[in-house]
């Protein structure tokens, strides 16, 4: 398991690009991993997602997963993640 946050997305699609903005804002360290080029990483998406190559999807370090979460669910987990203090570089 890693201990920073993973972004499987694309580059195309708002909704990643909505989910890197809030990260960025709330100053969270992230991995971002663009399916579109990457075989293994889609092939990982698709296997999380039932079949389906849903982005973006969200890998948090305690195993939690969210796919094409709102920005009301994104910043609810983000809000988690600082009370527990994982990837906020002032925590």
């Amino acid at each position: 398991m890693s201990d920073v946050i993973k972004i499987y997305g694309t580059a195309w699609c708002p909704d990643c690009i909505l989910a890197k903005q809030i990260l960025k804002q709330h100053s969270v360290i992230y991995e971002w991993i663009d399916i579109s080029g990457n075989h293994e990483a889609a092939v990982y998406v698709e296997k999380i997602n039932n079949g389906n190559r849903s982005v973006p999807t969200i890998v948090f370090p305690d195993g939690s997963i969210l796919t094409e979460p709102s920005k009301a669910v994104l910043e609810k987990k983000l809000e988690t993640l600082r009370e527990l203090k994982i990837n906020y570089p002032s925590a």
